[in-house]
C-alpha cells in the first residue's frame, strides 16, 4: 500500500477529482494548504500592496494498493499539469497496514472491496 500526496493549484481541483473518479480511485482526502514557494514578489492591485510569496494550493491524499500506484500518479499528474510554474508535487509514500475499524479487516482489504 502507498500513500499518494500531491499539491496541486486550487484551479485543477476540479480536472483532478474527475481524473481520480475515470481511474476508479473512489475515495480520497483533500485540504487546502498555503506554501511558500521560490518566487517572493509583490503585487499592487488599486494601490495597495500584496504580498504573493503565499501560494493557496490543494493537498490531495490518497490511499491506494500497490497495482492503482501508477494510474493513480498517472492521473493526477496529466489532470493538474499548465506547463507553468506552479504546477506542484505528487509524493508517493509507503504504508505499513490499514485497519477497518468497523470489521477489524487489516492489509489491503481493508481500503476499499475485494475487487479493486
Amino acid at each position: 500500500m502507498k500513500k499518494i500526496e500531491a499539491i496541486i493549484r486550487k484551479t485543477k481541483f476540479d480536472e483532478v477529482k474527475e481524473a481520480l473518479e475515470i481511474a476508479d480511485i473512489e475515495w480520497f482526502s483533500y485540504y487546502d494548504v498555503r506554501g511558500v514557494g521560490k518566487a517572493r514578489q509583490e503585487r499592487i492591485y488599486r494601490g495597495i500592496i500584496y504580498d504573493t510569496s503565499y501560494i493557496e494550493r490543494v493537498l490531495i491524499s490518497v490511499i491506494v494498493r500497490d497495482i492503482n500506484v501508477e494510474k493513480t500518479v498517472e492521473a493526477i499528474q496529466q489532470a493538474a499539469r499548465t506547463g507553468e510554474i506552479g504546477d506542484g508535487r505528487i509524493f508517493i509514500i509507503p504504508l505499513e497496514d490499514a485497519i477497518r475499524i468497523r470489521t477489524g479487516e487489516r492489509g489491503d482489504i481493508a481500503l476499499y472491496n475485494a475487487s479493486k
